[in-house]
C-alpha cells in the first residue's frame, strides 16, 4: 500500500473513531425533558419521577431527567409542539394533547356519558390500544403508559344541577381545541378558552364560574376555595398517556430502553390500582374542606343523559372520526352484553 493509500486509511479510521465515540459521548449525556400539566408533589408527578430515577439508573450516570409540571412548559398542544422540534422529549398528556398527534385518539375522552365505569374504560382502550399506539407511532411518539386522571365533574360558584341552569353561567374551555369549544356552543353553553394555569384566578375575578375537572387536580390547586359546589356526574374520564418522541427512545442505549419500558409499566398499574378509591377519598377531604357535593337526582340524570345524546351527533365527526366512535360504541355494547 502506497503512502497516500495508508494515510486515507487511517483518515477513515480516525473519522469513524471519533463519531463512535460522540455517539458514546451523546448516549452517555442523554437528557430526558418530560412536561405534564399534574402539580407539583401530586401522585402523578411522584410516578413520574420514580419512573425516570428508574431510566436515570440504566442509563448511565450522566443522563438526566428533568420533570416540568403544572404545565409551565405551556398547553397541552404546546408541549406536542415541543416534542416535534426537539425542545421536549417526553410528556404525560391527556387526551386532547394526544388528539393534536392524531384525531382518533380523542375517542376514549371526548364522547360524554358514553362511560358507566372504569371497567368499561379498560375493555374499550385494551380493543383499541394496537391501532391507537400505530397511529401515534406513525406520527413519531410512542406510548409508554396509559392512564387516568379521574372523572370530570361540575365545579361551580353557585349550587347548579340541570344543565340548563349551566348555560348562564361562564365555562372552562381547554385552549387549542377549538372543536371542543365548537360543541359547547352548538349546545349552548358560554366556553372561556383558558391555559390551566389561568383557571384558578379566572375564578376568582369573575371571568368564568364553572370548571369541569377531575377531583384530585381540584384538590391540589384549591379549585373549591372559588368554586365550592361539585355535580357528581360522571361527565367523562381524563385518560392520557406518557408518550415519548421515537427519536429519544431509539437514542438510548438497551439497557435504558429496556429499564424506561419496565418502570413505566409499573407506573401505570400503580395509578391504575388508586384510581377508584383516589376519587372517593378525594371528594371527601373535598367535603371536609368545605366542599358543598351535589349527587343528581334520577330527573337530573336524566336530563344530563339527554343533553349527552343531542351531542353525540355533534362529536361523531367532529371531535372523534365517525368510524373511531363507531366502533366505541360496538364495543361498549358487546361489553355491556356480556352482563359485565
Amino acid at each position: 500500500m502506497d503512502t497516500r493509500h495508508c494515510m486515507s486509511a487511517i483518515a477513515r479510521l480516525a473519522v469513524a473513531a471519533l463519531a463512535a465515540a460522540a455517539t458514546t459521548v451523546a448516549a452517555a449525556d442523554l437528557t430526558l425533558k418530560l412536561a405534564t400539566g399534574a402539580p407539583k408533589g401530586s401522585v402523578f408527578h411522584r410516578v413520574l419521577q420514580d419512573m425516570c430515577e428508574k431510566w436515570r439508573a440504566a442509563e448511565g450516570p450522566n443522563a438526566r431527567c428533568i420533570i416540568y409540571t403544572d404545565s409551565v412548559q405551556g398547553s397541552e398542544s404546546e408541549t406536542v409542539r415541543r416534542m416535534r422540534v426537539g425542545q421536549l422529549q417526553a410528556s404525560m398528556i391527556s387526551m386532547t394533547g394526544l388528539s393534536e398527534i392524531d384525531p382518533s385518539v380523542g375517542v376514549m375522552q371526548f364522547i360524554p356519558l358514553a362511560f358507566r365505569s372504569w371497567e368499561e374504560v379498560d375493555y374499550v382502550r385494551e380493543k383499541l390500544r394496537p391501532d391507537l399506539e400505530s397511529r401515534l407511532r406513525a406520527k413519531g411518539f410512542t406510548v409508554l403508559f396509559w392512564g387516568e386522571g379521574g372523572w370530570v365533574h361540575f365545579f361551580s360558584k353557585a349550587p347548579l344541577t340541570m344543565p340548563e341552569q349551566f348555560k348562564s353561567g361562564r365555562m372552562f374551555a381547554w385552549a387549542g381545541n377549538n372543536a371542543q369549544v365548537d360543541l359547547m356552543k352548538s349546545l349552548g353553553y358560554r366556553p372561556v378558552v383558558l391555559e390551566i394555569t389561568d383557571i384558578l384566578p379566572s375564578l376568582q375575578t369573575g371571568m368564568i364560574d364553572i370548571v369541569p375537572a377531575p377531583p384530585v387536580w381540584a384538590m391540589v390547586v384549591q379549585l373549591d376555595r372559588p368554586a365550592p359546589y361539585m355535580l357528581r356526574v360522571n361527565w367523562a374520564p381524563i385518560v392520557g398517556a406518557v408518550v415519548v418522541t421515537t427519536k429519544t427512545l431509539d437514542a438510548m442505549s438497551p439497557a435504558g430502553r429496556t429499564a424506561l419500558l419496565a418502570a413505566a409499566a409499573g407506573a401505570g398499574e400503580t395509578l391504575r390500582a388508586q384510581r377508584a378509591a383516589r376519587d372517593d377519598e378525594t371528594i371527601k377531604a373535598l367535603q371536609q374542606r368545605g366542599l358543598k357535593v351535589q349527587t343528581p337526582t334520577p330527573e337530573v340524570t336524566q336530563a344530563w343523559d339527554a343533553l349527552a345524546r343531542k351531542a353525540w351527533p355533534i362529536v361523531r365527526g367532529g371531535l372523534v372520526p365517525a368510524d373511531t366512535f363507531d366502533e366505541v360504541q360496538r364495543l361498549l355494547a358487546e361489553y355491556r352484553k356480556g352482563g359485565k
